[in-house]
């Protein structure tokens, strides 16, 4: 039988083999709020456990954990309203160009396909794609008339189509990305347009808003479920050249490589000045970011801070303002 440790054990483990300063009712109390293994273990490292943070104090774990905290809540809401929006615009843009029931779409605009030799391997691995994209929302469809969600059982039971827009309603921004990768290149073009967000540089197969929801989806995904963001541990593949380039052109920046929070932050605040929002309050949102780094700063040694938020921080914020 195994044995845990109490809290007591655990505050004694991090002095006696961690050599942290940790002590008290106050240290007690904010370890069992965080969790010594959602809290301490996942905020003892920097992107790689190989990359140890050398905490002397308690307080600077402390300030990390509060620092993550902190940065989720200023990015959940505004990625919840990102997803939104994004699939909006691309159902307005799907509207004008023909009926939207999800058979028609299939057909005729899912149909990247088509631009391959058939049979090649290009026209497989797209194919594959467009049938793995079908059975991804059949099995979204089946799952949310199988919990009972409404907007998908009234047209299962009125022996109706069901239209793209129920679909979107239950489909992740995975899936979401998927679908548009498999979308064929003048519907990516004309949905990027519409979003004004096509450049002939740099979105000449419109590829450039598909790149956008993969790469967020994963802080979208580590924000809505608690995950450690603070360090971009949540990145599973390097976005693409033409996405770098792209979003340092528009915003003025350089080094954008999204090793650093910093670079999601200037993704975000791109994406919500080019859905409308007010000058205002994307600059309170970089006001916030500043202040929580400053806290961070504050709290734990000048390199550890450098190795977090990148050594250009300021000048990227800087930046940023400049573009809002």
């Amino acid at each position: 039988m195994v044995r845990g440790k109490t809290i007591n054990g655990l505050m004694r483990h991090l002095r006696d083999e961690h050599n942290i300063d940790i002590s008290g009712s106050k240290h007690k109390r904010e370890l069992l709020n965080m969790g010594y293994y959602h809290g301490y273990k996942g905020y003892r490292f920097i992107r790689s456990s190989q990359n140890q943070i050398p905490y002397t104090d308690f307080n600077e774990v402390v300030a990390v954990y509060e620092f993550d905290a902190n940065l989720k809540a200023i990015l959940y809401p505004r990625l919840m309203f990102i997803e939104t929006a994004l699939k909006n615009y691309t159902l307005d843009t799907l509207i004008s160009i023909g009926p939207v029931d999800f058979d028609n779409v299939f057909s005729n605009l899912l149909n990247d396909y088509k631009k391959e030799n058939t049979g090649n391997s290009k026209y497989r691995e797209k194919m594959k794609k467009r049938l793995e994209l079908r059975n991804k929302i059949n099995q979204a469809i089946s799952y949310n008339y199988s919990e009972q969600k409404a907007v998908i059982q009234h047209f299962f039971h009125s022996n109706k189509p069901i239209p793209l827009w129920a679909i979107f309603e239950v489909i992740n921004m995975g899936e979401f990305g998927f679908f548009l990768q498999c979308s064929n290149q003048d519907t990516r073009i004309k949905i990027a347009k519409d979003l004004n967000i096509h450049s002939t540089s740099h979105n000449q197969n419109g590829r450039i808003i598909e790149d956008i929801i993969f790469l967020i989806k994963d802080l979208r995904n580590a924000v809505a479920h608690n995950s450690v963001v603070f360090d971009c541990r949540f990145k599973k593949a390097n976005p693409p050249a033409r996405l770098k380039e792209y979003l340092q052109n528009e915003t003025n920046q350089s080094n954008i490589t999204f090793e650093h929070i910093v670079d999601y932050f200037i993704i975000v605040i791109f994406l919500l000045k080019k859905l409308g929002v007010s000058k205002t309050e994307l600059k309170k949102i970089v006001r916030i970011f500043n202040d929580e780094s400053e806290k961070l700063r504050n709290s734990i040694h000048a390199p550890i801070h450098t190795s977090i938020m990148g050594s250009d921080f300021r000048n990227k914020t800087k930046l940023l303002k400049s573009f809002i």
